[in-house]
């Protein structure tokens, strides 16, 4: 009874703590807030290190920082890899959209991995209770991708989901509420930039940022051949000479470029398929493979997996915010999907 009055005057919310961005929603009101995962941090002495900006603005200083300062991404191949910086995060993150005039701490649904062990899913827990949770329940990230793309994950039918995010490729079918069979490869996101910047280097002795890489991806990054021949211009250094150079780059090289982190996200994709129970693959051939997670949106990556697996390929209405709106909807509907939350 108590804990029904406190839901109803505390502003309960949901996140997907992702590697690459944090979303948050708020109870009632949807998606409330999307920032980068990144905290912008001031070395003291012994040591001491305080928090100057998060999210946003502490992106922007990646790469552009004074030997003090340091611009760190804590969550690392979706787990927690610096757990003060993820705790001044979170605090950050649920200051900003939990209403100070309400003084019941919010029940949060926290979104992890798959595959986090015990010590990790005990470190998110106590970070989001120390950063002022009442309670933390969490679920899985392909459950919660499965759910935000509207998938019945409660029914006693195979639903597949990839959802490739910033760290990970979290690979699932689901069933029951429940997942059947899963992969998760750390091969997403930031393997792709790495992929660019490498291949930047190699090809043009030249290099680039990460956030260059990353636009370069959005921009003319692309999974499969099509008829578009795009180009892009790409800033950097010279690594012989040392000056600031510009270099046109084309959508062929850099698909060239992601070759190998893109097979081992197919490769992913097919071991689950070959350990699915028949009768879920019978429901796969008929649904389909849904793709979720801001990696999802590289051009062409549908018609990449359709060859692969022969098997019809779908892309979430809102691949960025799947995993969020999923935990969101279990957030709104806690009975209903109580048996996926562990608390």
């Amino acid at each position: 009874m108590l804990d029904r009055f406190l839901g109803l005057i505390s502003r309960d919310l949901a996140m997907d703590l992702g590697t690459a961005n944090t979303l948050v929603f708020a109870k009632g009101e949807g998606v409330v807030c999307s920032e980068p995962s990144v905290v912008a941090v001031q070395d003291g002495v012994r040591g001491s290190q305080k928090v100057l900006c998060v999210g946003r603005e502490a992106k922007e200083m990646l790469g552009r920082t004074p030997a003090n300062i340091r611009a760190i991404r804590p969550i690392r191949d979706g787990v927690i890899a610096d757990f003060e910086v993820t705790e001044a995060m979170l605090r950050y993150f649920i200051r900003k959209v939990h209403d100070r005039k309400t003084f019941v701490r919010p029940r949060i649904i926290i979104a992890v991995p798959s595959n986090i062990t015990p010590v990790e899913k005990r470190a998110v827990k106590e970070s989001a209770e120390s950063a002022g949770a009442r309670e933390v329940y969490l679920i899985e990230e392909p459950v919660a991708s499965a759910i935000g793309a509207g998938l019945p994950v409660t029914e006693p039918s195979g639903n597949m989901i990839v959802d490739i995010g910033g760290g990970t490729t979290e690979v699932a079918v689901i069933s029951l509420g429940g997942i059947v069979q899963s992969r998760s490869a750390r091969v997403a996101g930031d393997k792709l930039d790495d992929a660019i910047v490498s291949h930047v280097k190699k090809k043009y002795n030249l290099l680039i940022g990460e956030q260059t890489a990353e636009q370069v991806k959005i921009e003319i990054g692309s999974a499969y051949p099509d008829d578009d021949h795009l180009e892009m211009e790409v800033k950097g250094r010279d690594l012989i000479d040392g000056v600031p150079k510009t270099i046109l780059v084309n959508a062929d090289e850099i698909r060239e470029a992601l070759t190998e982190p893109l097979a081992a996200m197919v490769e992913a994709v097919l071991m689950t398929l070959e350990k699915a129970p028949p009768e879920l693959s019978a429901d796969i051939v008929d649904r389909g493979i849904v793709l979720a997670g801001g990696g999802a949106m590289l051009r062409n990556l549908p018609a990449l997996l359709r060859e692969k697996t022969g098997l019809p390929v779908i892309l979430a209405e809102n691949p960025m915010q799947s995993v969020v709106l999923g935990a969101g909807k279990a957030l709104d509907e806690l009975e209903t999907f109580r048996d996926v939350l562990s608390h």
